[in-house]
C-alpha cells in the first residue's frame, strides 16, 4: 500500500521567497498551458496533448530565464497535472454529469509543486541531527526538514511534492513523499461494529469502542468550525472593511486563512484518532455509504402564483449543511478505509436508507418510528432505544449480511 509522509518544512526568509516564486511561475506555466488548448479548440477545433505541450518547454526556458531556473521534470508534471484535469472533465461528459471545465487557477490558490526525487529535489537525512532531514530543491536551496515519524528503511522515493498551506509570511511549507509500504495487520478481535454518523454526535456506535464513546456507544462531536465561527467572523469583516490590494488587506486575508487551516488541522486530528480507535476496536467495521455533496445541496425554490417565491426553508438547511460539513463525515470514511486497509481490517459500506426508521428488535420500518432526533419507539413491537444507537444496530446487520452474500 502507499502511505503519505508529510513533513514540515522550515524556510529561511530568502527561500520561503524563493518557493513563492516557484509557485507562481508553475501556476503561470499552468495557465498558459490551458489558454492555449482554449484557444485552439475555440479557433480550430483541435485538441492539444500534454506531449505537445512539454515539447515546447525547451524553447519556454530559452525565451524565459525565469522559468529555466526551476525544475524541467517539476514543469512536466505541472503539466500533466493540467492533462489529468481535462481527462476527468471529458470523463465526466460521458457519464452524464456535470463536467466543470478546467479553470484558470489563482497563484493565491496554487498551492502545489510536484517532482521526481533525484531531479530538481533530494531528499536527506545524511549529516542531520536526530529528527531532522534536508531537503535540495533546484532554485531554493537547502531547506530544514523536521521529521515527526521515521522513513522505513530502504524505502525507495519516487514522486515528491512541496505544498504551501496558507500565504504570505506565515503560510506553512511541507514535503509529501509516498512511499508503498507493507501492511501491518493488527492482532484479531473477532468483533464487527456498526456505525452511524450524526449531527449531535460525531458517530454512534453499536457497542461502546474504549478510549472513543462513551457507554451508550456515542462520540462526541468536537464542531471545530462552530467553536472558531467569531473568530472566523470577526477576521472576515475586517477583510471585508480593507482596500483591495491593500498590505492591510494582505494581512487581513492571511489571519483568515490561519483560521481556516487551524480548523482544517483539528478536524483532519479527529478525524485520524476517530479512525484508529475503530480500526483497533474491531476487525469488520460497517458504515453508511453517504453521499455527502447531495446532502448539502441546497433546496429547490418553490414559486408561488404572484410570480415569487414560498418559504423553502433554505435558512435551517443552511445550518444542517454547515453542520454537517463541519463533522467531516467524508474525510472519516476517507481515514477509515485507509488505516483499515493498512491494519488488515474489513470495511463494509451499506445503504444508510431506512436504517433510522427500522426497529432493530422486530424489523418494522415507519417514519413514525423516529419520534425525534434523539428518541426511537417502534409503533410494532413497542421496542425503545436511542434513535442513533438502533440506526447502528441496523447498520450492521446490514453489513453482516451483505458479507454473508458475498462470501
Amino acid at each position: 500500500m502507499i502511505r503519505r509522509y508529510s513533513f514540515r518544512l522550515y524556510p529561511t526568509s530568502r527561500q520561503r521567497d524563493a518557493l513563492t516564486a516557484m509557485l507562481a511561475a508553475h501556476c503561470e506555466l499552468y495557465n498558459a498551458a490551458l489558454q492555449e488548448r482554449r484557444d485552439a479548440w475555440r479557433k480550430a477545433g483541435a485538441t492539444i496533448r500534454a506531449a505537445q505541450q512539454m515539447a515546447q518547454l525547451t524553447d519556454i526556458r530559452t525565451a524565459r530565464p525565469d522559468h529555466a531556473a526551476w525544475s524541467f521534470t517539476s514543469q512536466q508534471q505541472t503539466l500533466r497535472r493540467l492533462d489529468k484535469a481535462f481527462a476527468a472533465f471529458f470523463r465526466r461528459i460521458k457519464a452524464g454529469e456535470k463536467p466543470g471545465y478546467p479553470r484558470f487557477r489563482s497563484a493565491h490558490r496554487f498551492d502545489s509543486v510536484d517532482f521526481r526525487h533525484g531531479d530538481g529535489i533530494k531528499f536527506s537525512t545524511e549529516n542531520c541531527t536526530p529528527g531532522h532531514a534536508a531537503l535540495r530543491v533546484q532554485g531554493v536551496g537547502t531547506v530544514k526538514v523536521r521529521l515527526h515519524r521515521p522513513i522505513p528503511d530502504g524505502a525507495k522515493l519516487g514522486q515528491v511534492s512541496v505544498k504551501r498551506e496558507g500565504s504570505g509570511p506565515h503560510a506553512r511549507w511541507h514535503v509529501v513523499i509516498p512511499i508503498e509500504v507493507d501492511c501491518d495487520p493488527l492482532p484479531k478481535t473477532g468483533r464487527a461494529v456498526g456505525v452511524d454518523f450524526g449531527v449531535a454526535h460525531l458517530l454512534t456506535a453499536s457497542e461502546p469502542v474504549p478510549g472513543l464513546t462513551d457507554q451508550d456507544g456515542h462520540a462526541a462531536n468536537p464542531r471545530h468550525t462552530a467553536s472558531a465561527a467569531e473568530r472566523l467572523a470577526n477576521a472576515q469583516r475586517a477583510l471585508a472593511r480593507c482596500k483591495r490590494g491593500s498590505n492591510r488587506r494582505s494581512k487581513a486575508r492571511n489571519r483568515v486563512g490561519r483560521l481556516h487551516a487551524l480548523v482544517r488541522r483539528q478536524r483532519v486530528d479527529t478525524v485520524r484518532k476517530t479512525a484508529l480507535a475503530l480500526v483497533r476496536h474491531a476487525d469488520v467495521i460497517v458504515l453508511e455509504n453517504l453521499r455527502t455533496a447531495n446532502m448539502v445541496r441546497r433546496p429547490k425554490p418553490k414559486p408561488d402564483d404572484a410570480g415569487g417565491f414560498l418559504p423553502n426553508g433554505a435558512a435551517a438547511k443552511a445550518g444542517l449543511n454547515r453542520s454537517i460539513l463541519d463533522a467531516g463525515w467524508g474525510v472519516l470514511i476517507g481515514a477509515v478505509l485507509a488505516k483499515a486497509e493498512e491494519a488488515g481490517r474489513e470495511v463494509v459500506l451499506v445503504d444508510p436508507a431506512n436504517t433510522s426508521r427500522r426497529c432493530a428488535r422486530c424489523g418494522h420500518t415507519a417514519a413514525g418510528n423516529r419520534v425525534s432526533q434523539a428518541k426511537f419507539r417502534c409503533q410494532s413491537c413497542g421496542h425503545v432505544d436511542h434513535a442513533d444507537r438502533n440506526a447502528a444496530i441496523n447498520i450492521l446487520r446490514a453489513g453482516t449480511a451483505r458479507r454473508q452474500v458475498d462470501t
